[in-house]
């Protein structure tokens, strides 16, 4: 068993329960995923079965789009509503909050929470938080591509933007723009590059084996496909010469994705990852 399946998370469980009860149901122990959800959290996860678990260093660029609602008035550690409270303040309104959310769109610079597994000097963030540590969190580039509030009066919004994203730094951003404090009090994430939440199943549909394993090949849509001869080159691991623009391809063994190559020079290309 091999391909994509497309869950839609529950809240209250983490991204690894979700892979462990898989295991359970499907009795196959190569199960990952890609795109942690917090446990608070729900909506699309893309889990990786068999051989689509070696596709997982080549998903790290995938957009994300996120419905999310925000609370004024609180500093938390983790900047949602599930951490310790820091502080608080009365709440200023905001007049218009689809213009807040403008002003985001674009290249924007993040700082991630303490509650994140960001990574500074080999140890995560929120390990520094449990044990409290200072520390200067990383500074890091973000692209918005679309926001839209969806209800200004509980501060309801749709968020379209690059992996890496943080939508709880986002919600403390904003807030802090309009003089607030605040954080995300709710988070369903919609799409993950071209999955929705319309394509997803839950835990308890693939029990019933009501479900689609997706082909490897739709997850790597962006890549040029290319059905390569011979194919015994490419099971061998060869370099070859490829007539190709892109500098990244995917080979095709019929329409099963075998390989992952590179440019190495000119028209020569490498192989950086067998999937067969």
């Amino acid at each position: 068993m091999n391909g994509i399946l497309l869950i839609n998370k529950e809240k209250g469980m983490t991204s690894h329960d979700v892979v462990a009860q898989l295991r359970r149901i499907l009795h196959i122990k190569k199960i990952g995923h890609s795109g942690t959800l917090d446990p608070n959290a729900t909506g699309v996860l893309l889990v990786l079965v068999g051989r689509a678990c070696k596709v997982l260093p080549f998903l790290e660029d995938t957009d994300k789009e996120y419905i999310a609602t925000m609370e004024l008035g609180k500093k938390t550690i983790s900047d949602d509503i599930w951490e310790e409270v820091l502080d608080e303040k009365p709440v200023i309104p905001i007049n218009d909050f689809q213009k807040e959310l403008d002003s985001f769109k674009g290249v924007i610079q993040q700082v991630p929470p303490m509650i994140s597994s960001v990574k500074v000097n080999g140890k995560k963030l929120y390990e520094y938080a449990r044990n409290h540590e200072e520390v200067v969190r990383p500074v890091r580039s973000v692209e918005i591509y679309d926001i839209e509030a969806l209800n200004e009066e509980e501060l309801k919004f749709r968020v379209s933007c690059s992996s890496g994203t943080y939508v709880r730094s986002l919600c403390h951003d904003i807030a802090a723009q309009t003089g607030n404090y605040g954080c995300m009090s709710s988070l369903v994430r919609t799409k993950v590059g071209r999955f929705s939440l319309e394509d997803c199943v839950t835990l308890e549909d693939v029990k019933n084996g009501n479900y689609t394993l997706h082909p490897i090949k739709e997850i790597l849509d962006g890549y040029e496909c290319i059905a390569y001869t011979p194919l015994k080159d490419i099971y061998n691991g060869k370099h070859v010469r490829m007539n190709t623009t892109s500098d990244r391809v995917a080979i095709l063994d019929q329409e099963d994705v075998i390989a992952i190559y590179e440019r190495d020079h000119k028209d020569v290309f490498r192989c950086v990852r067998g999937l067969w």
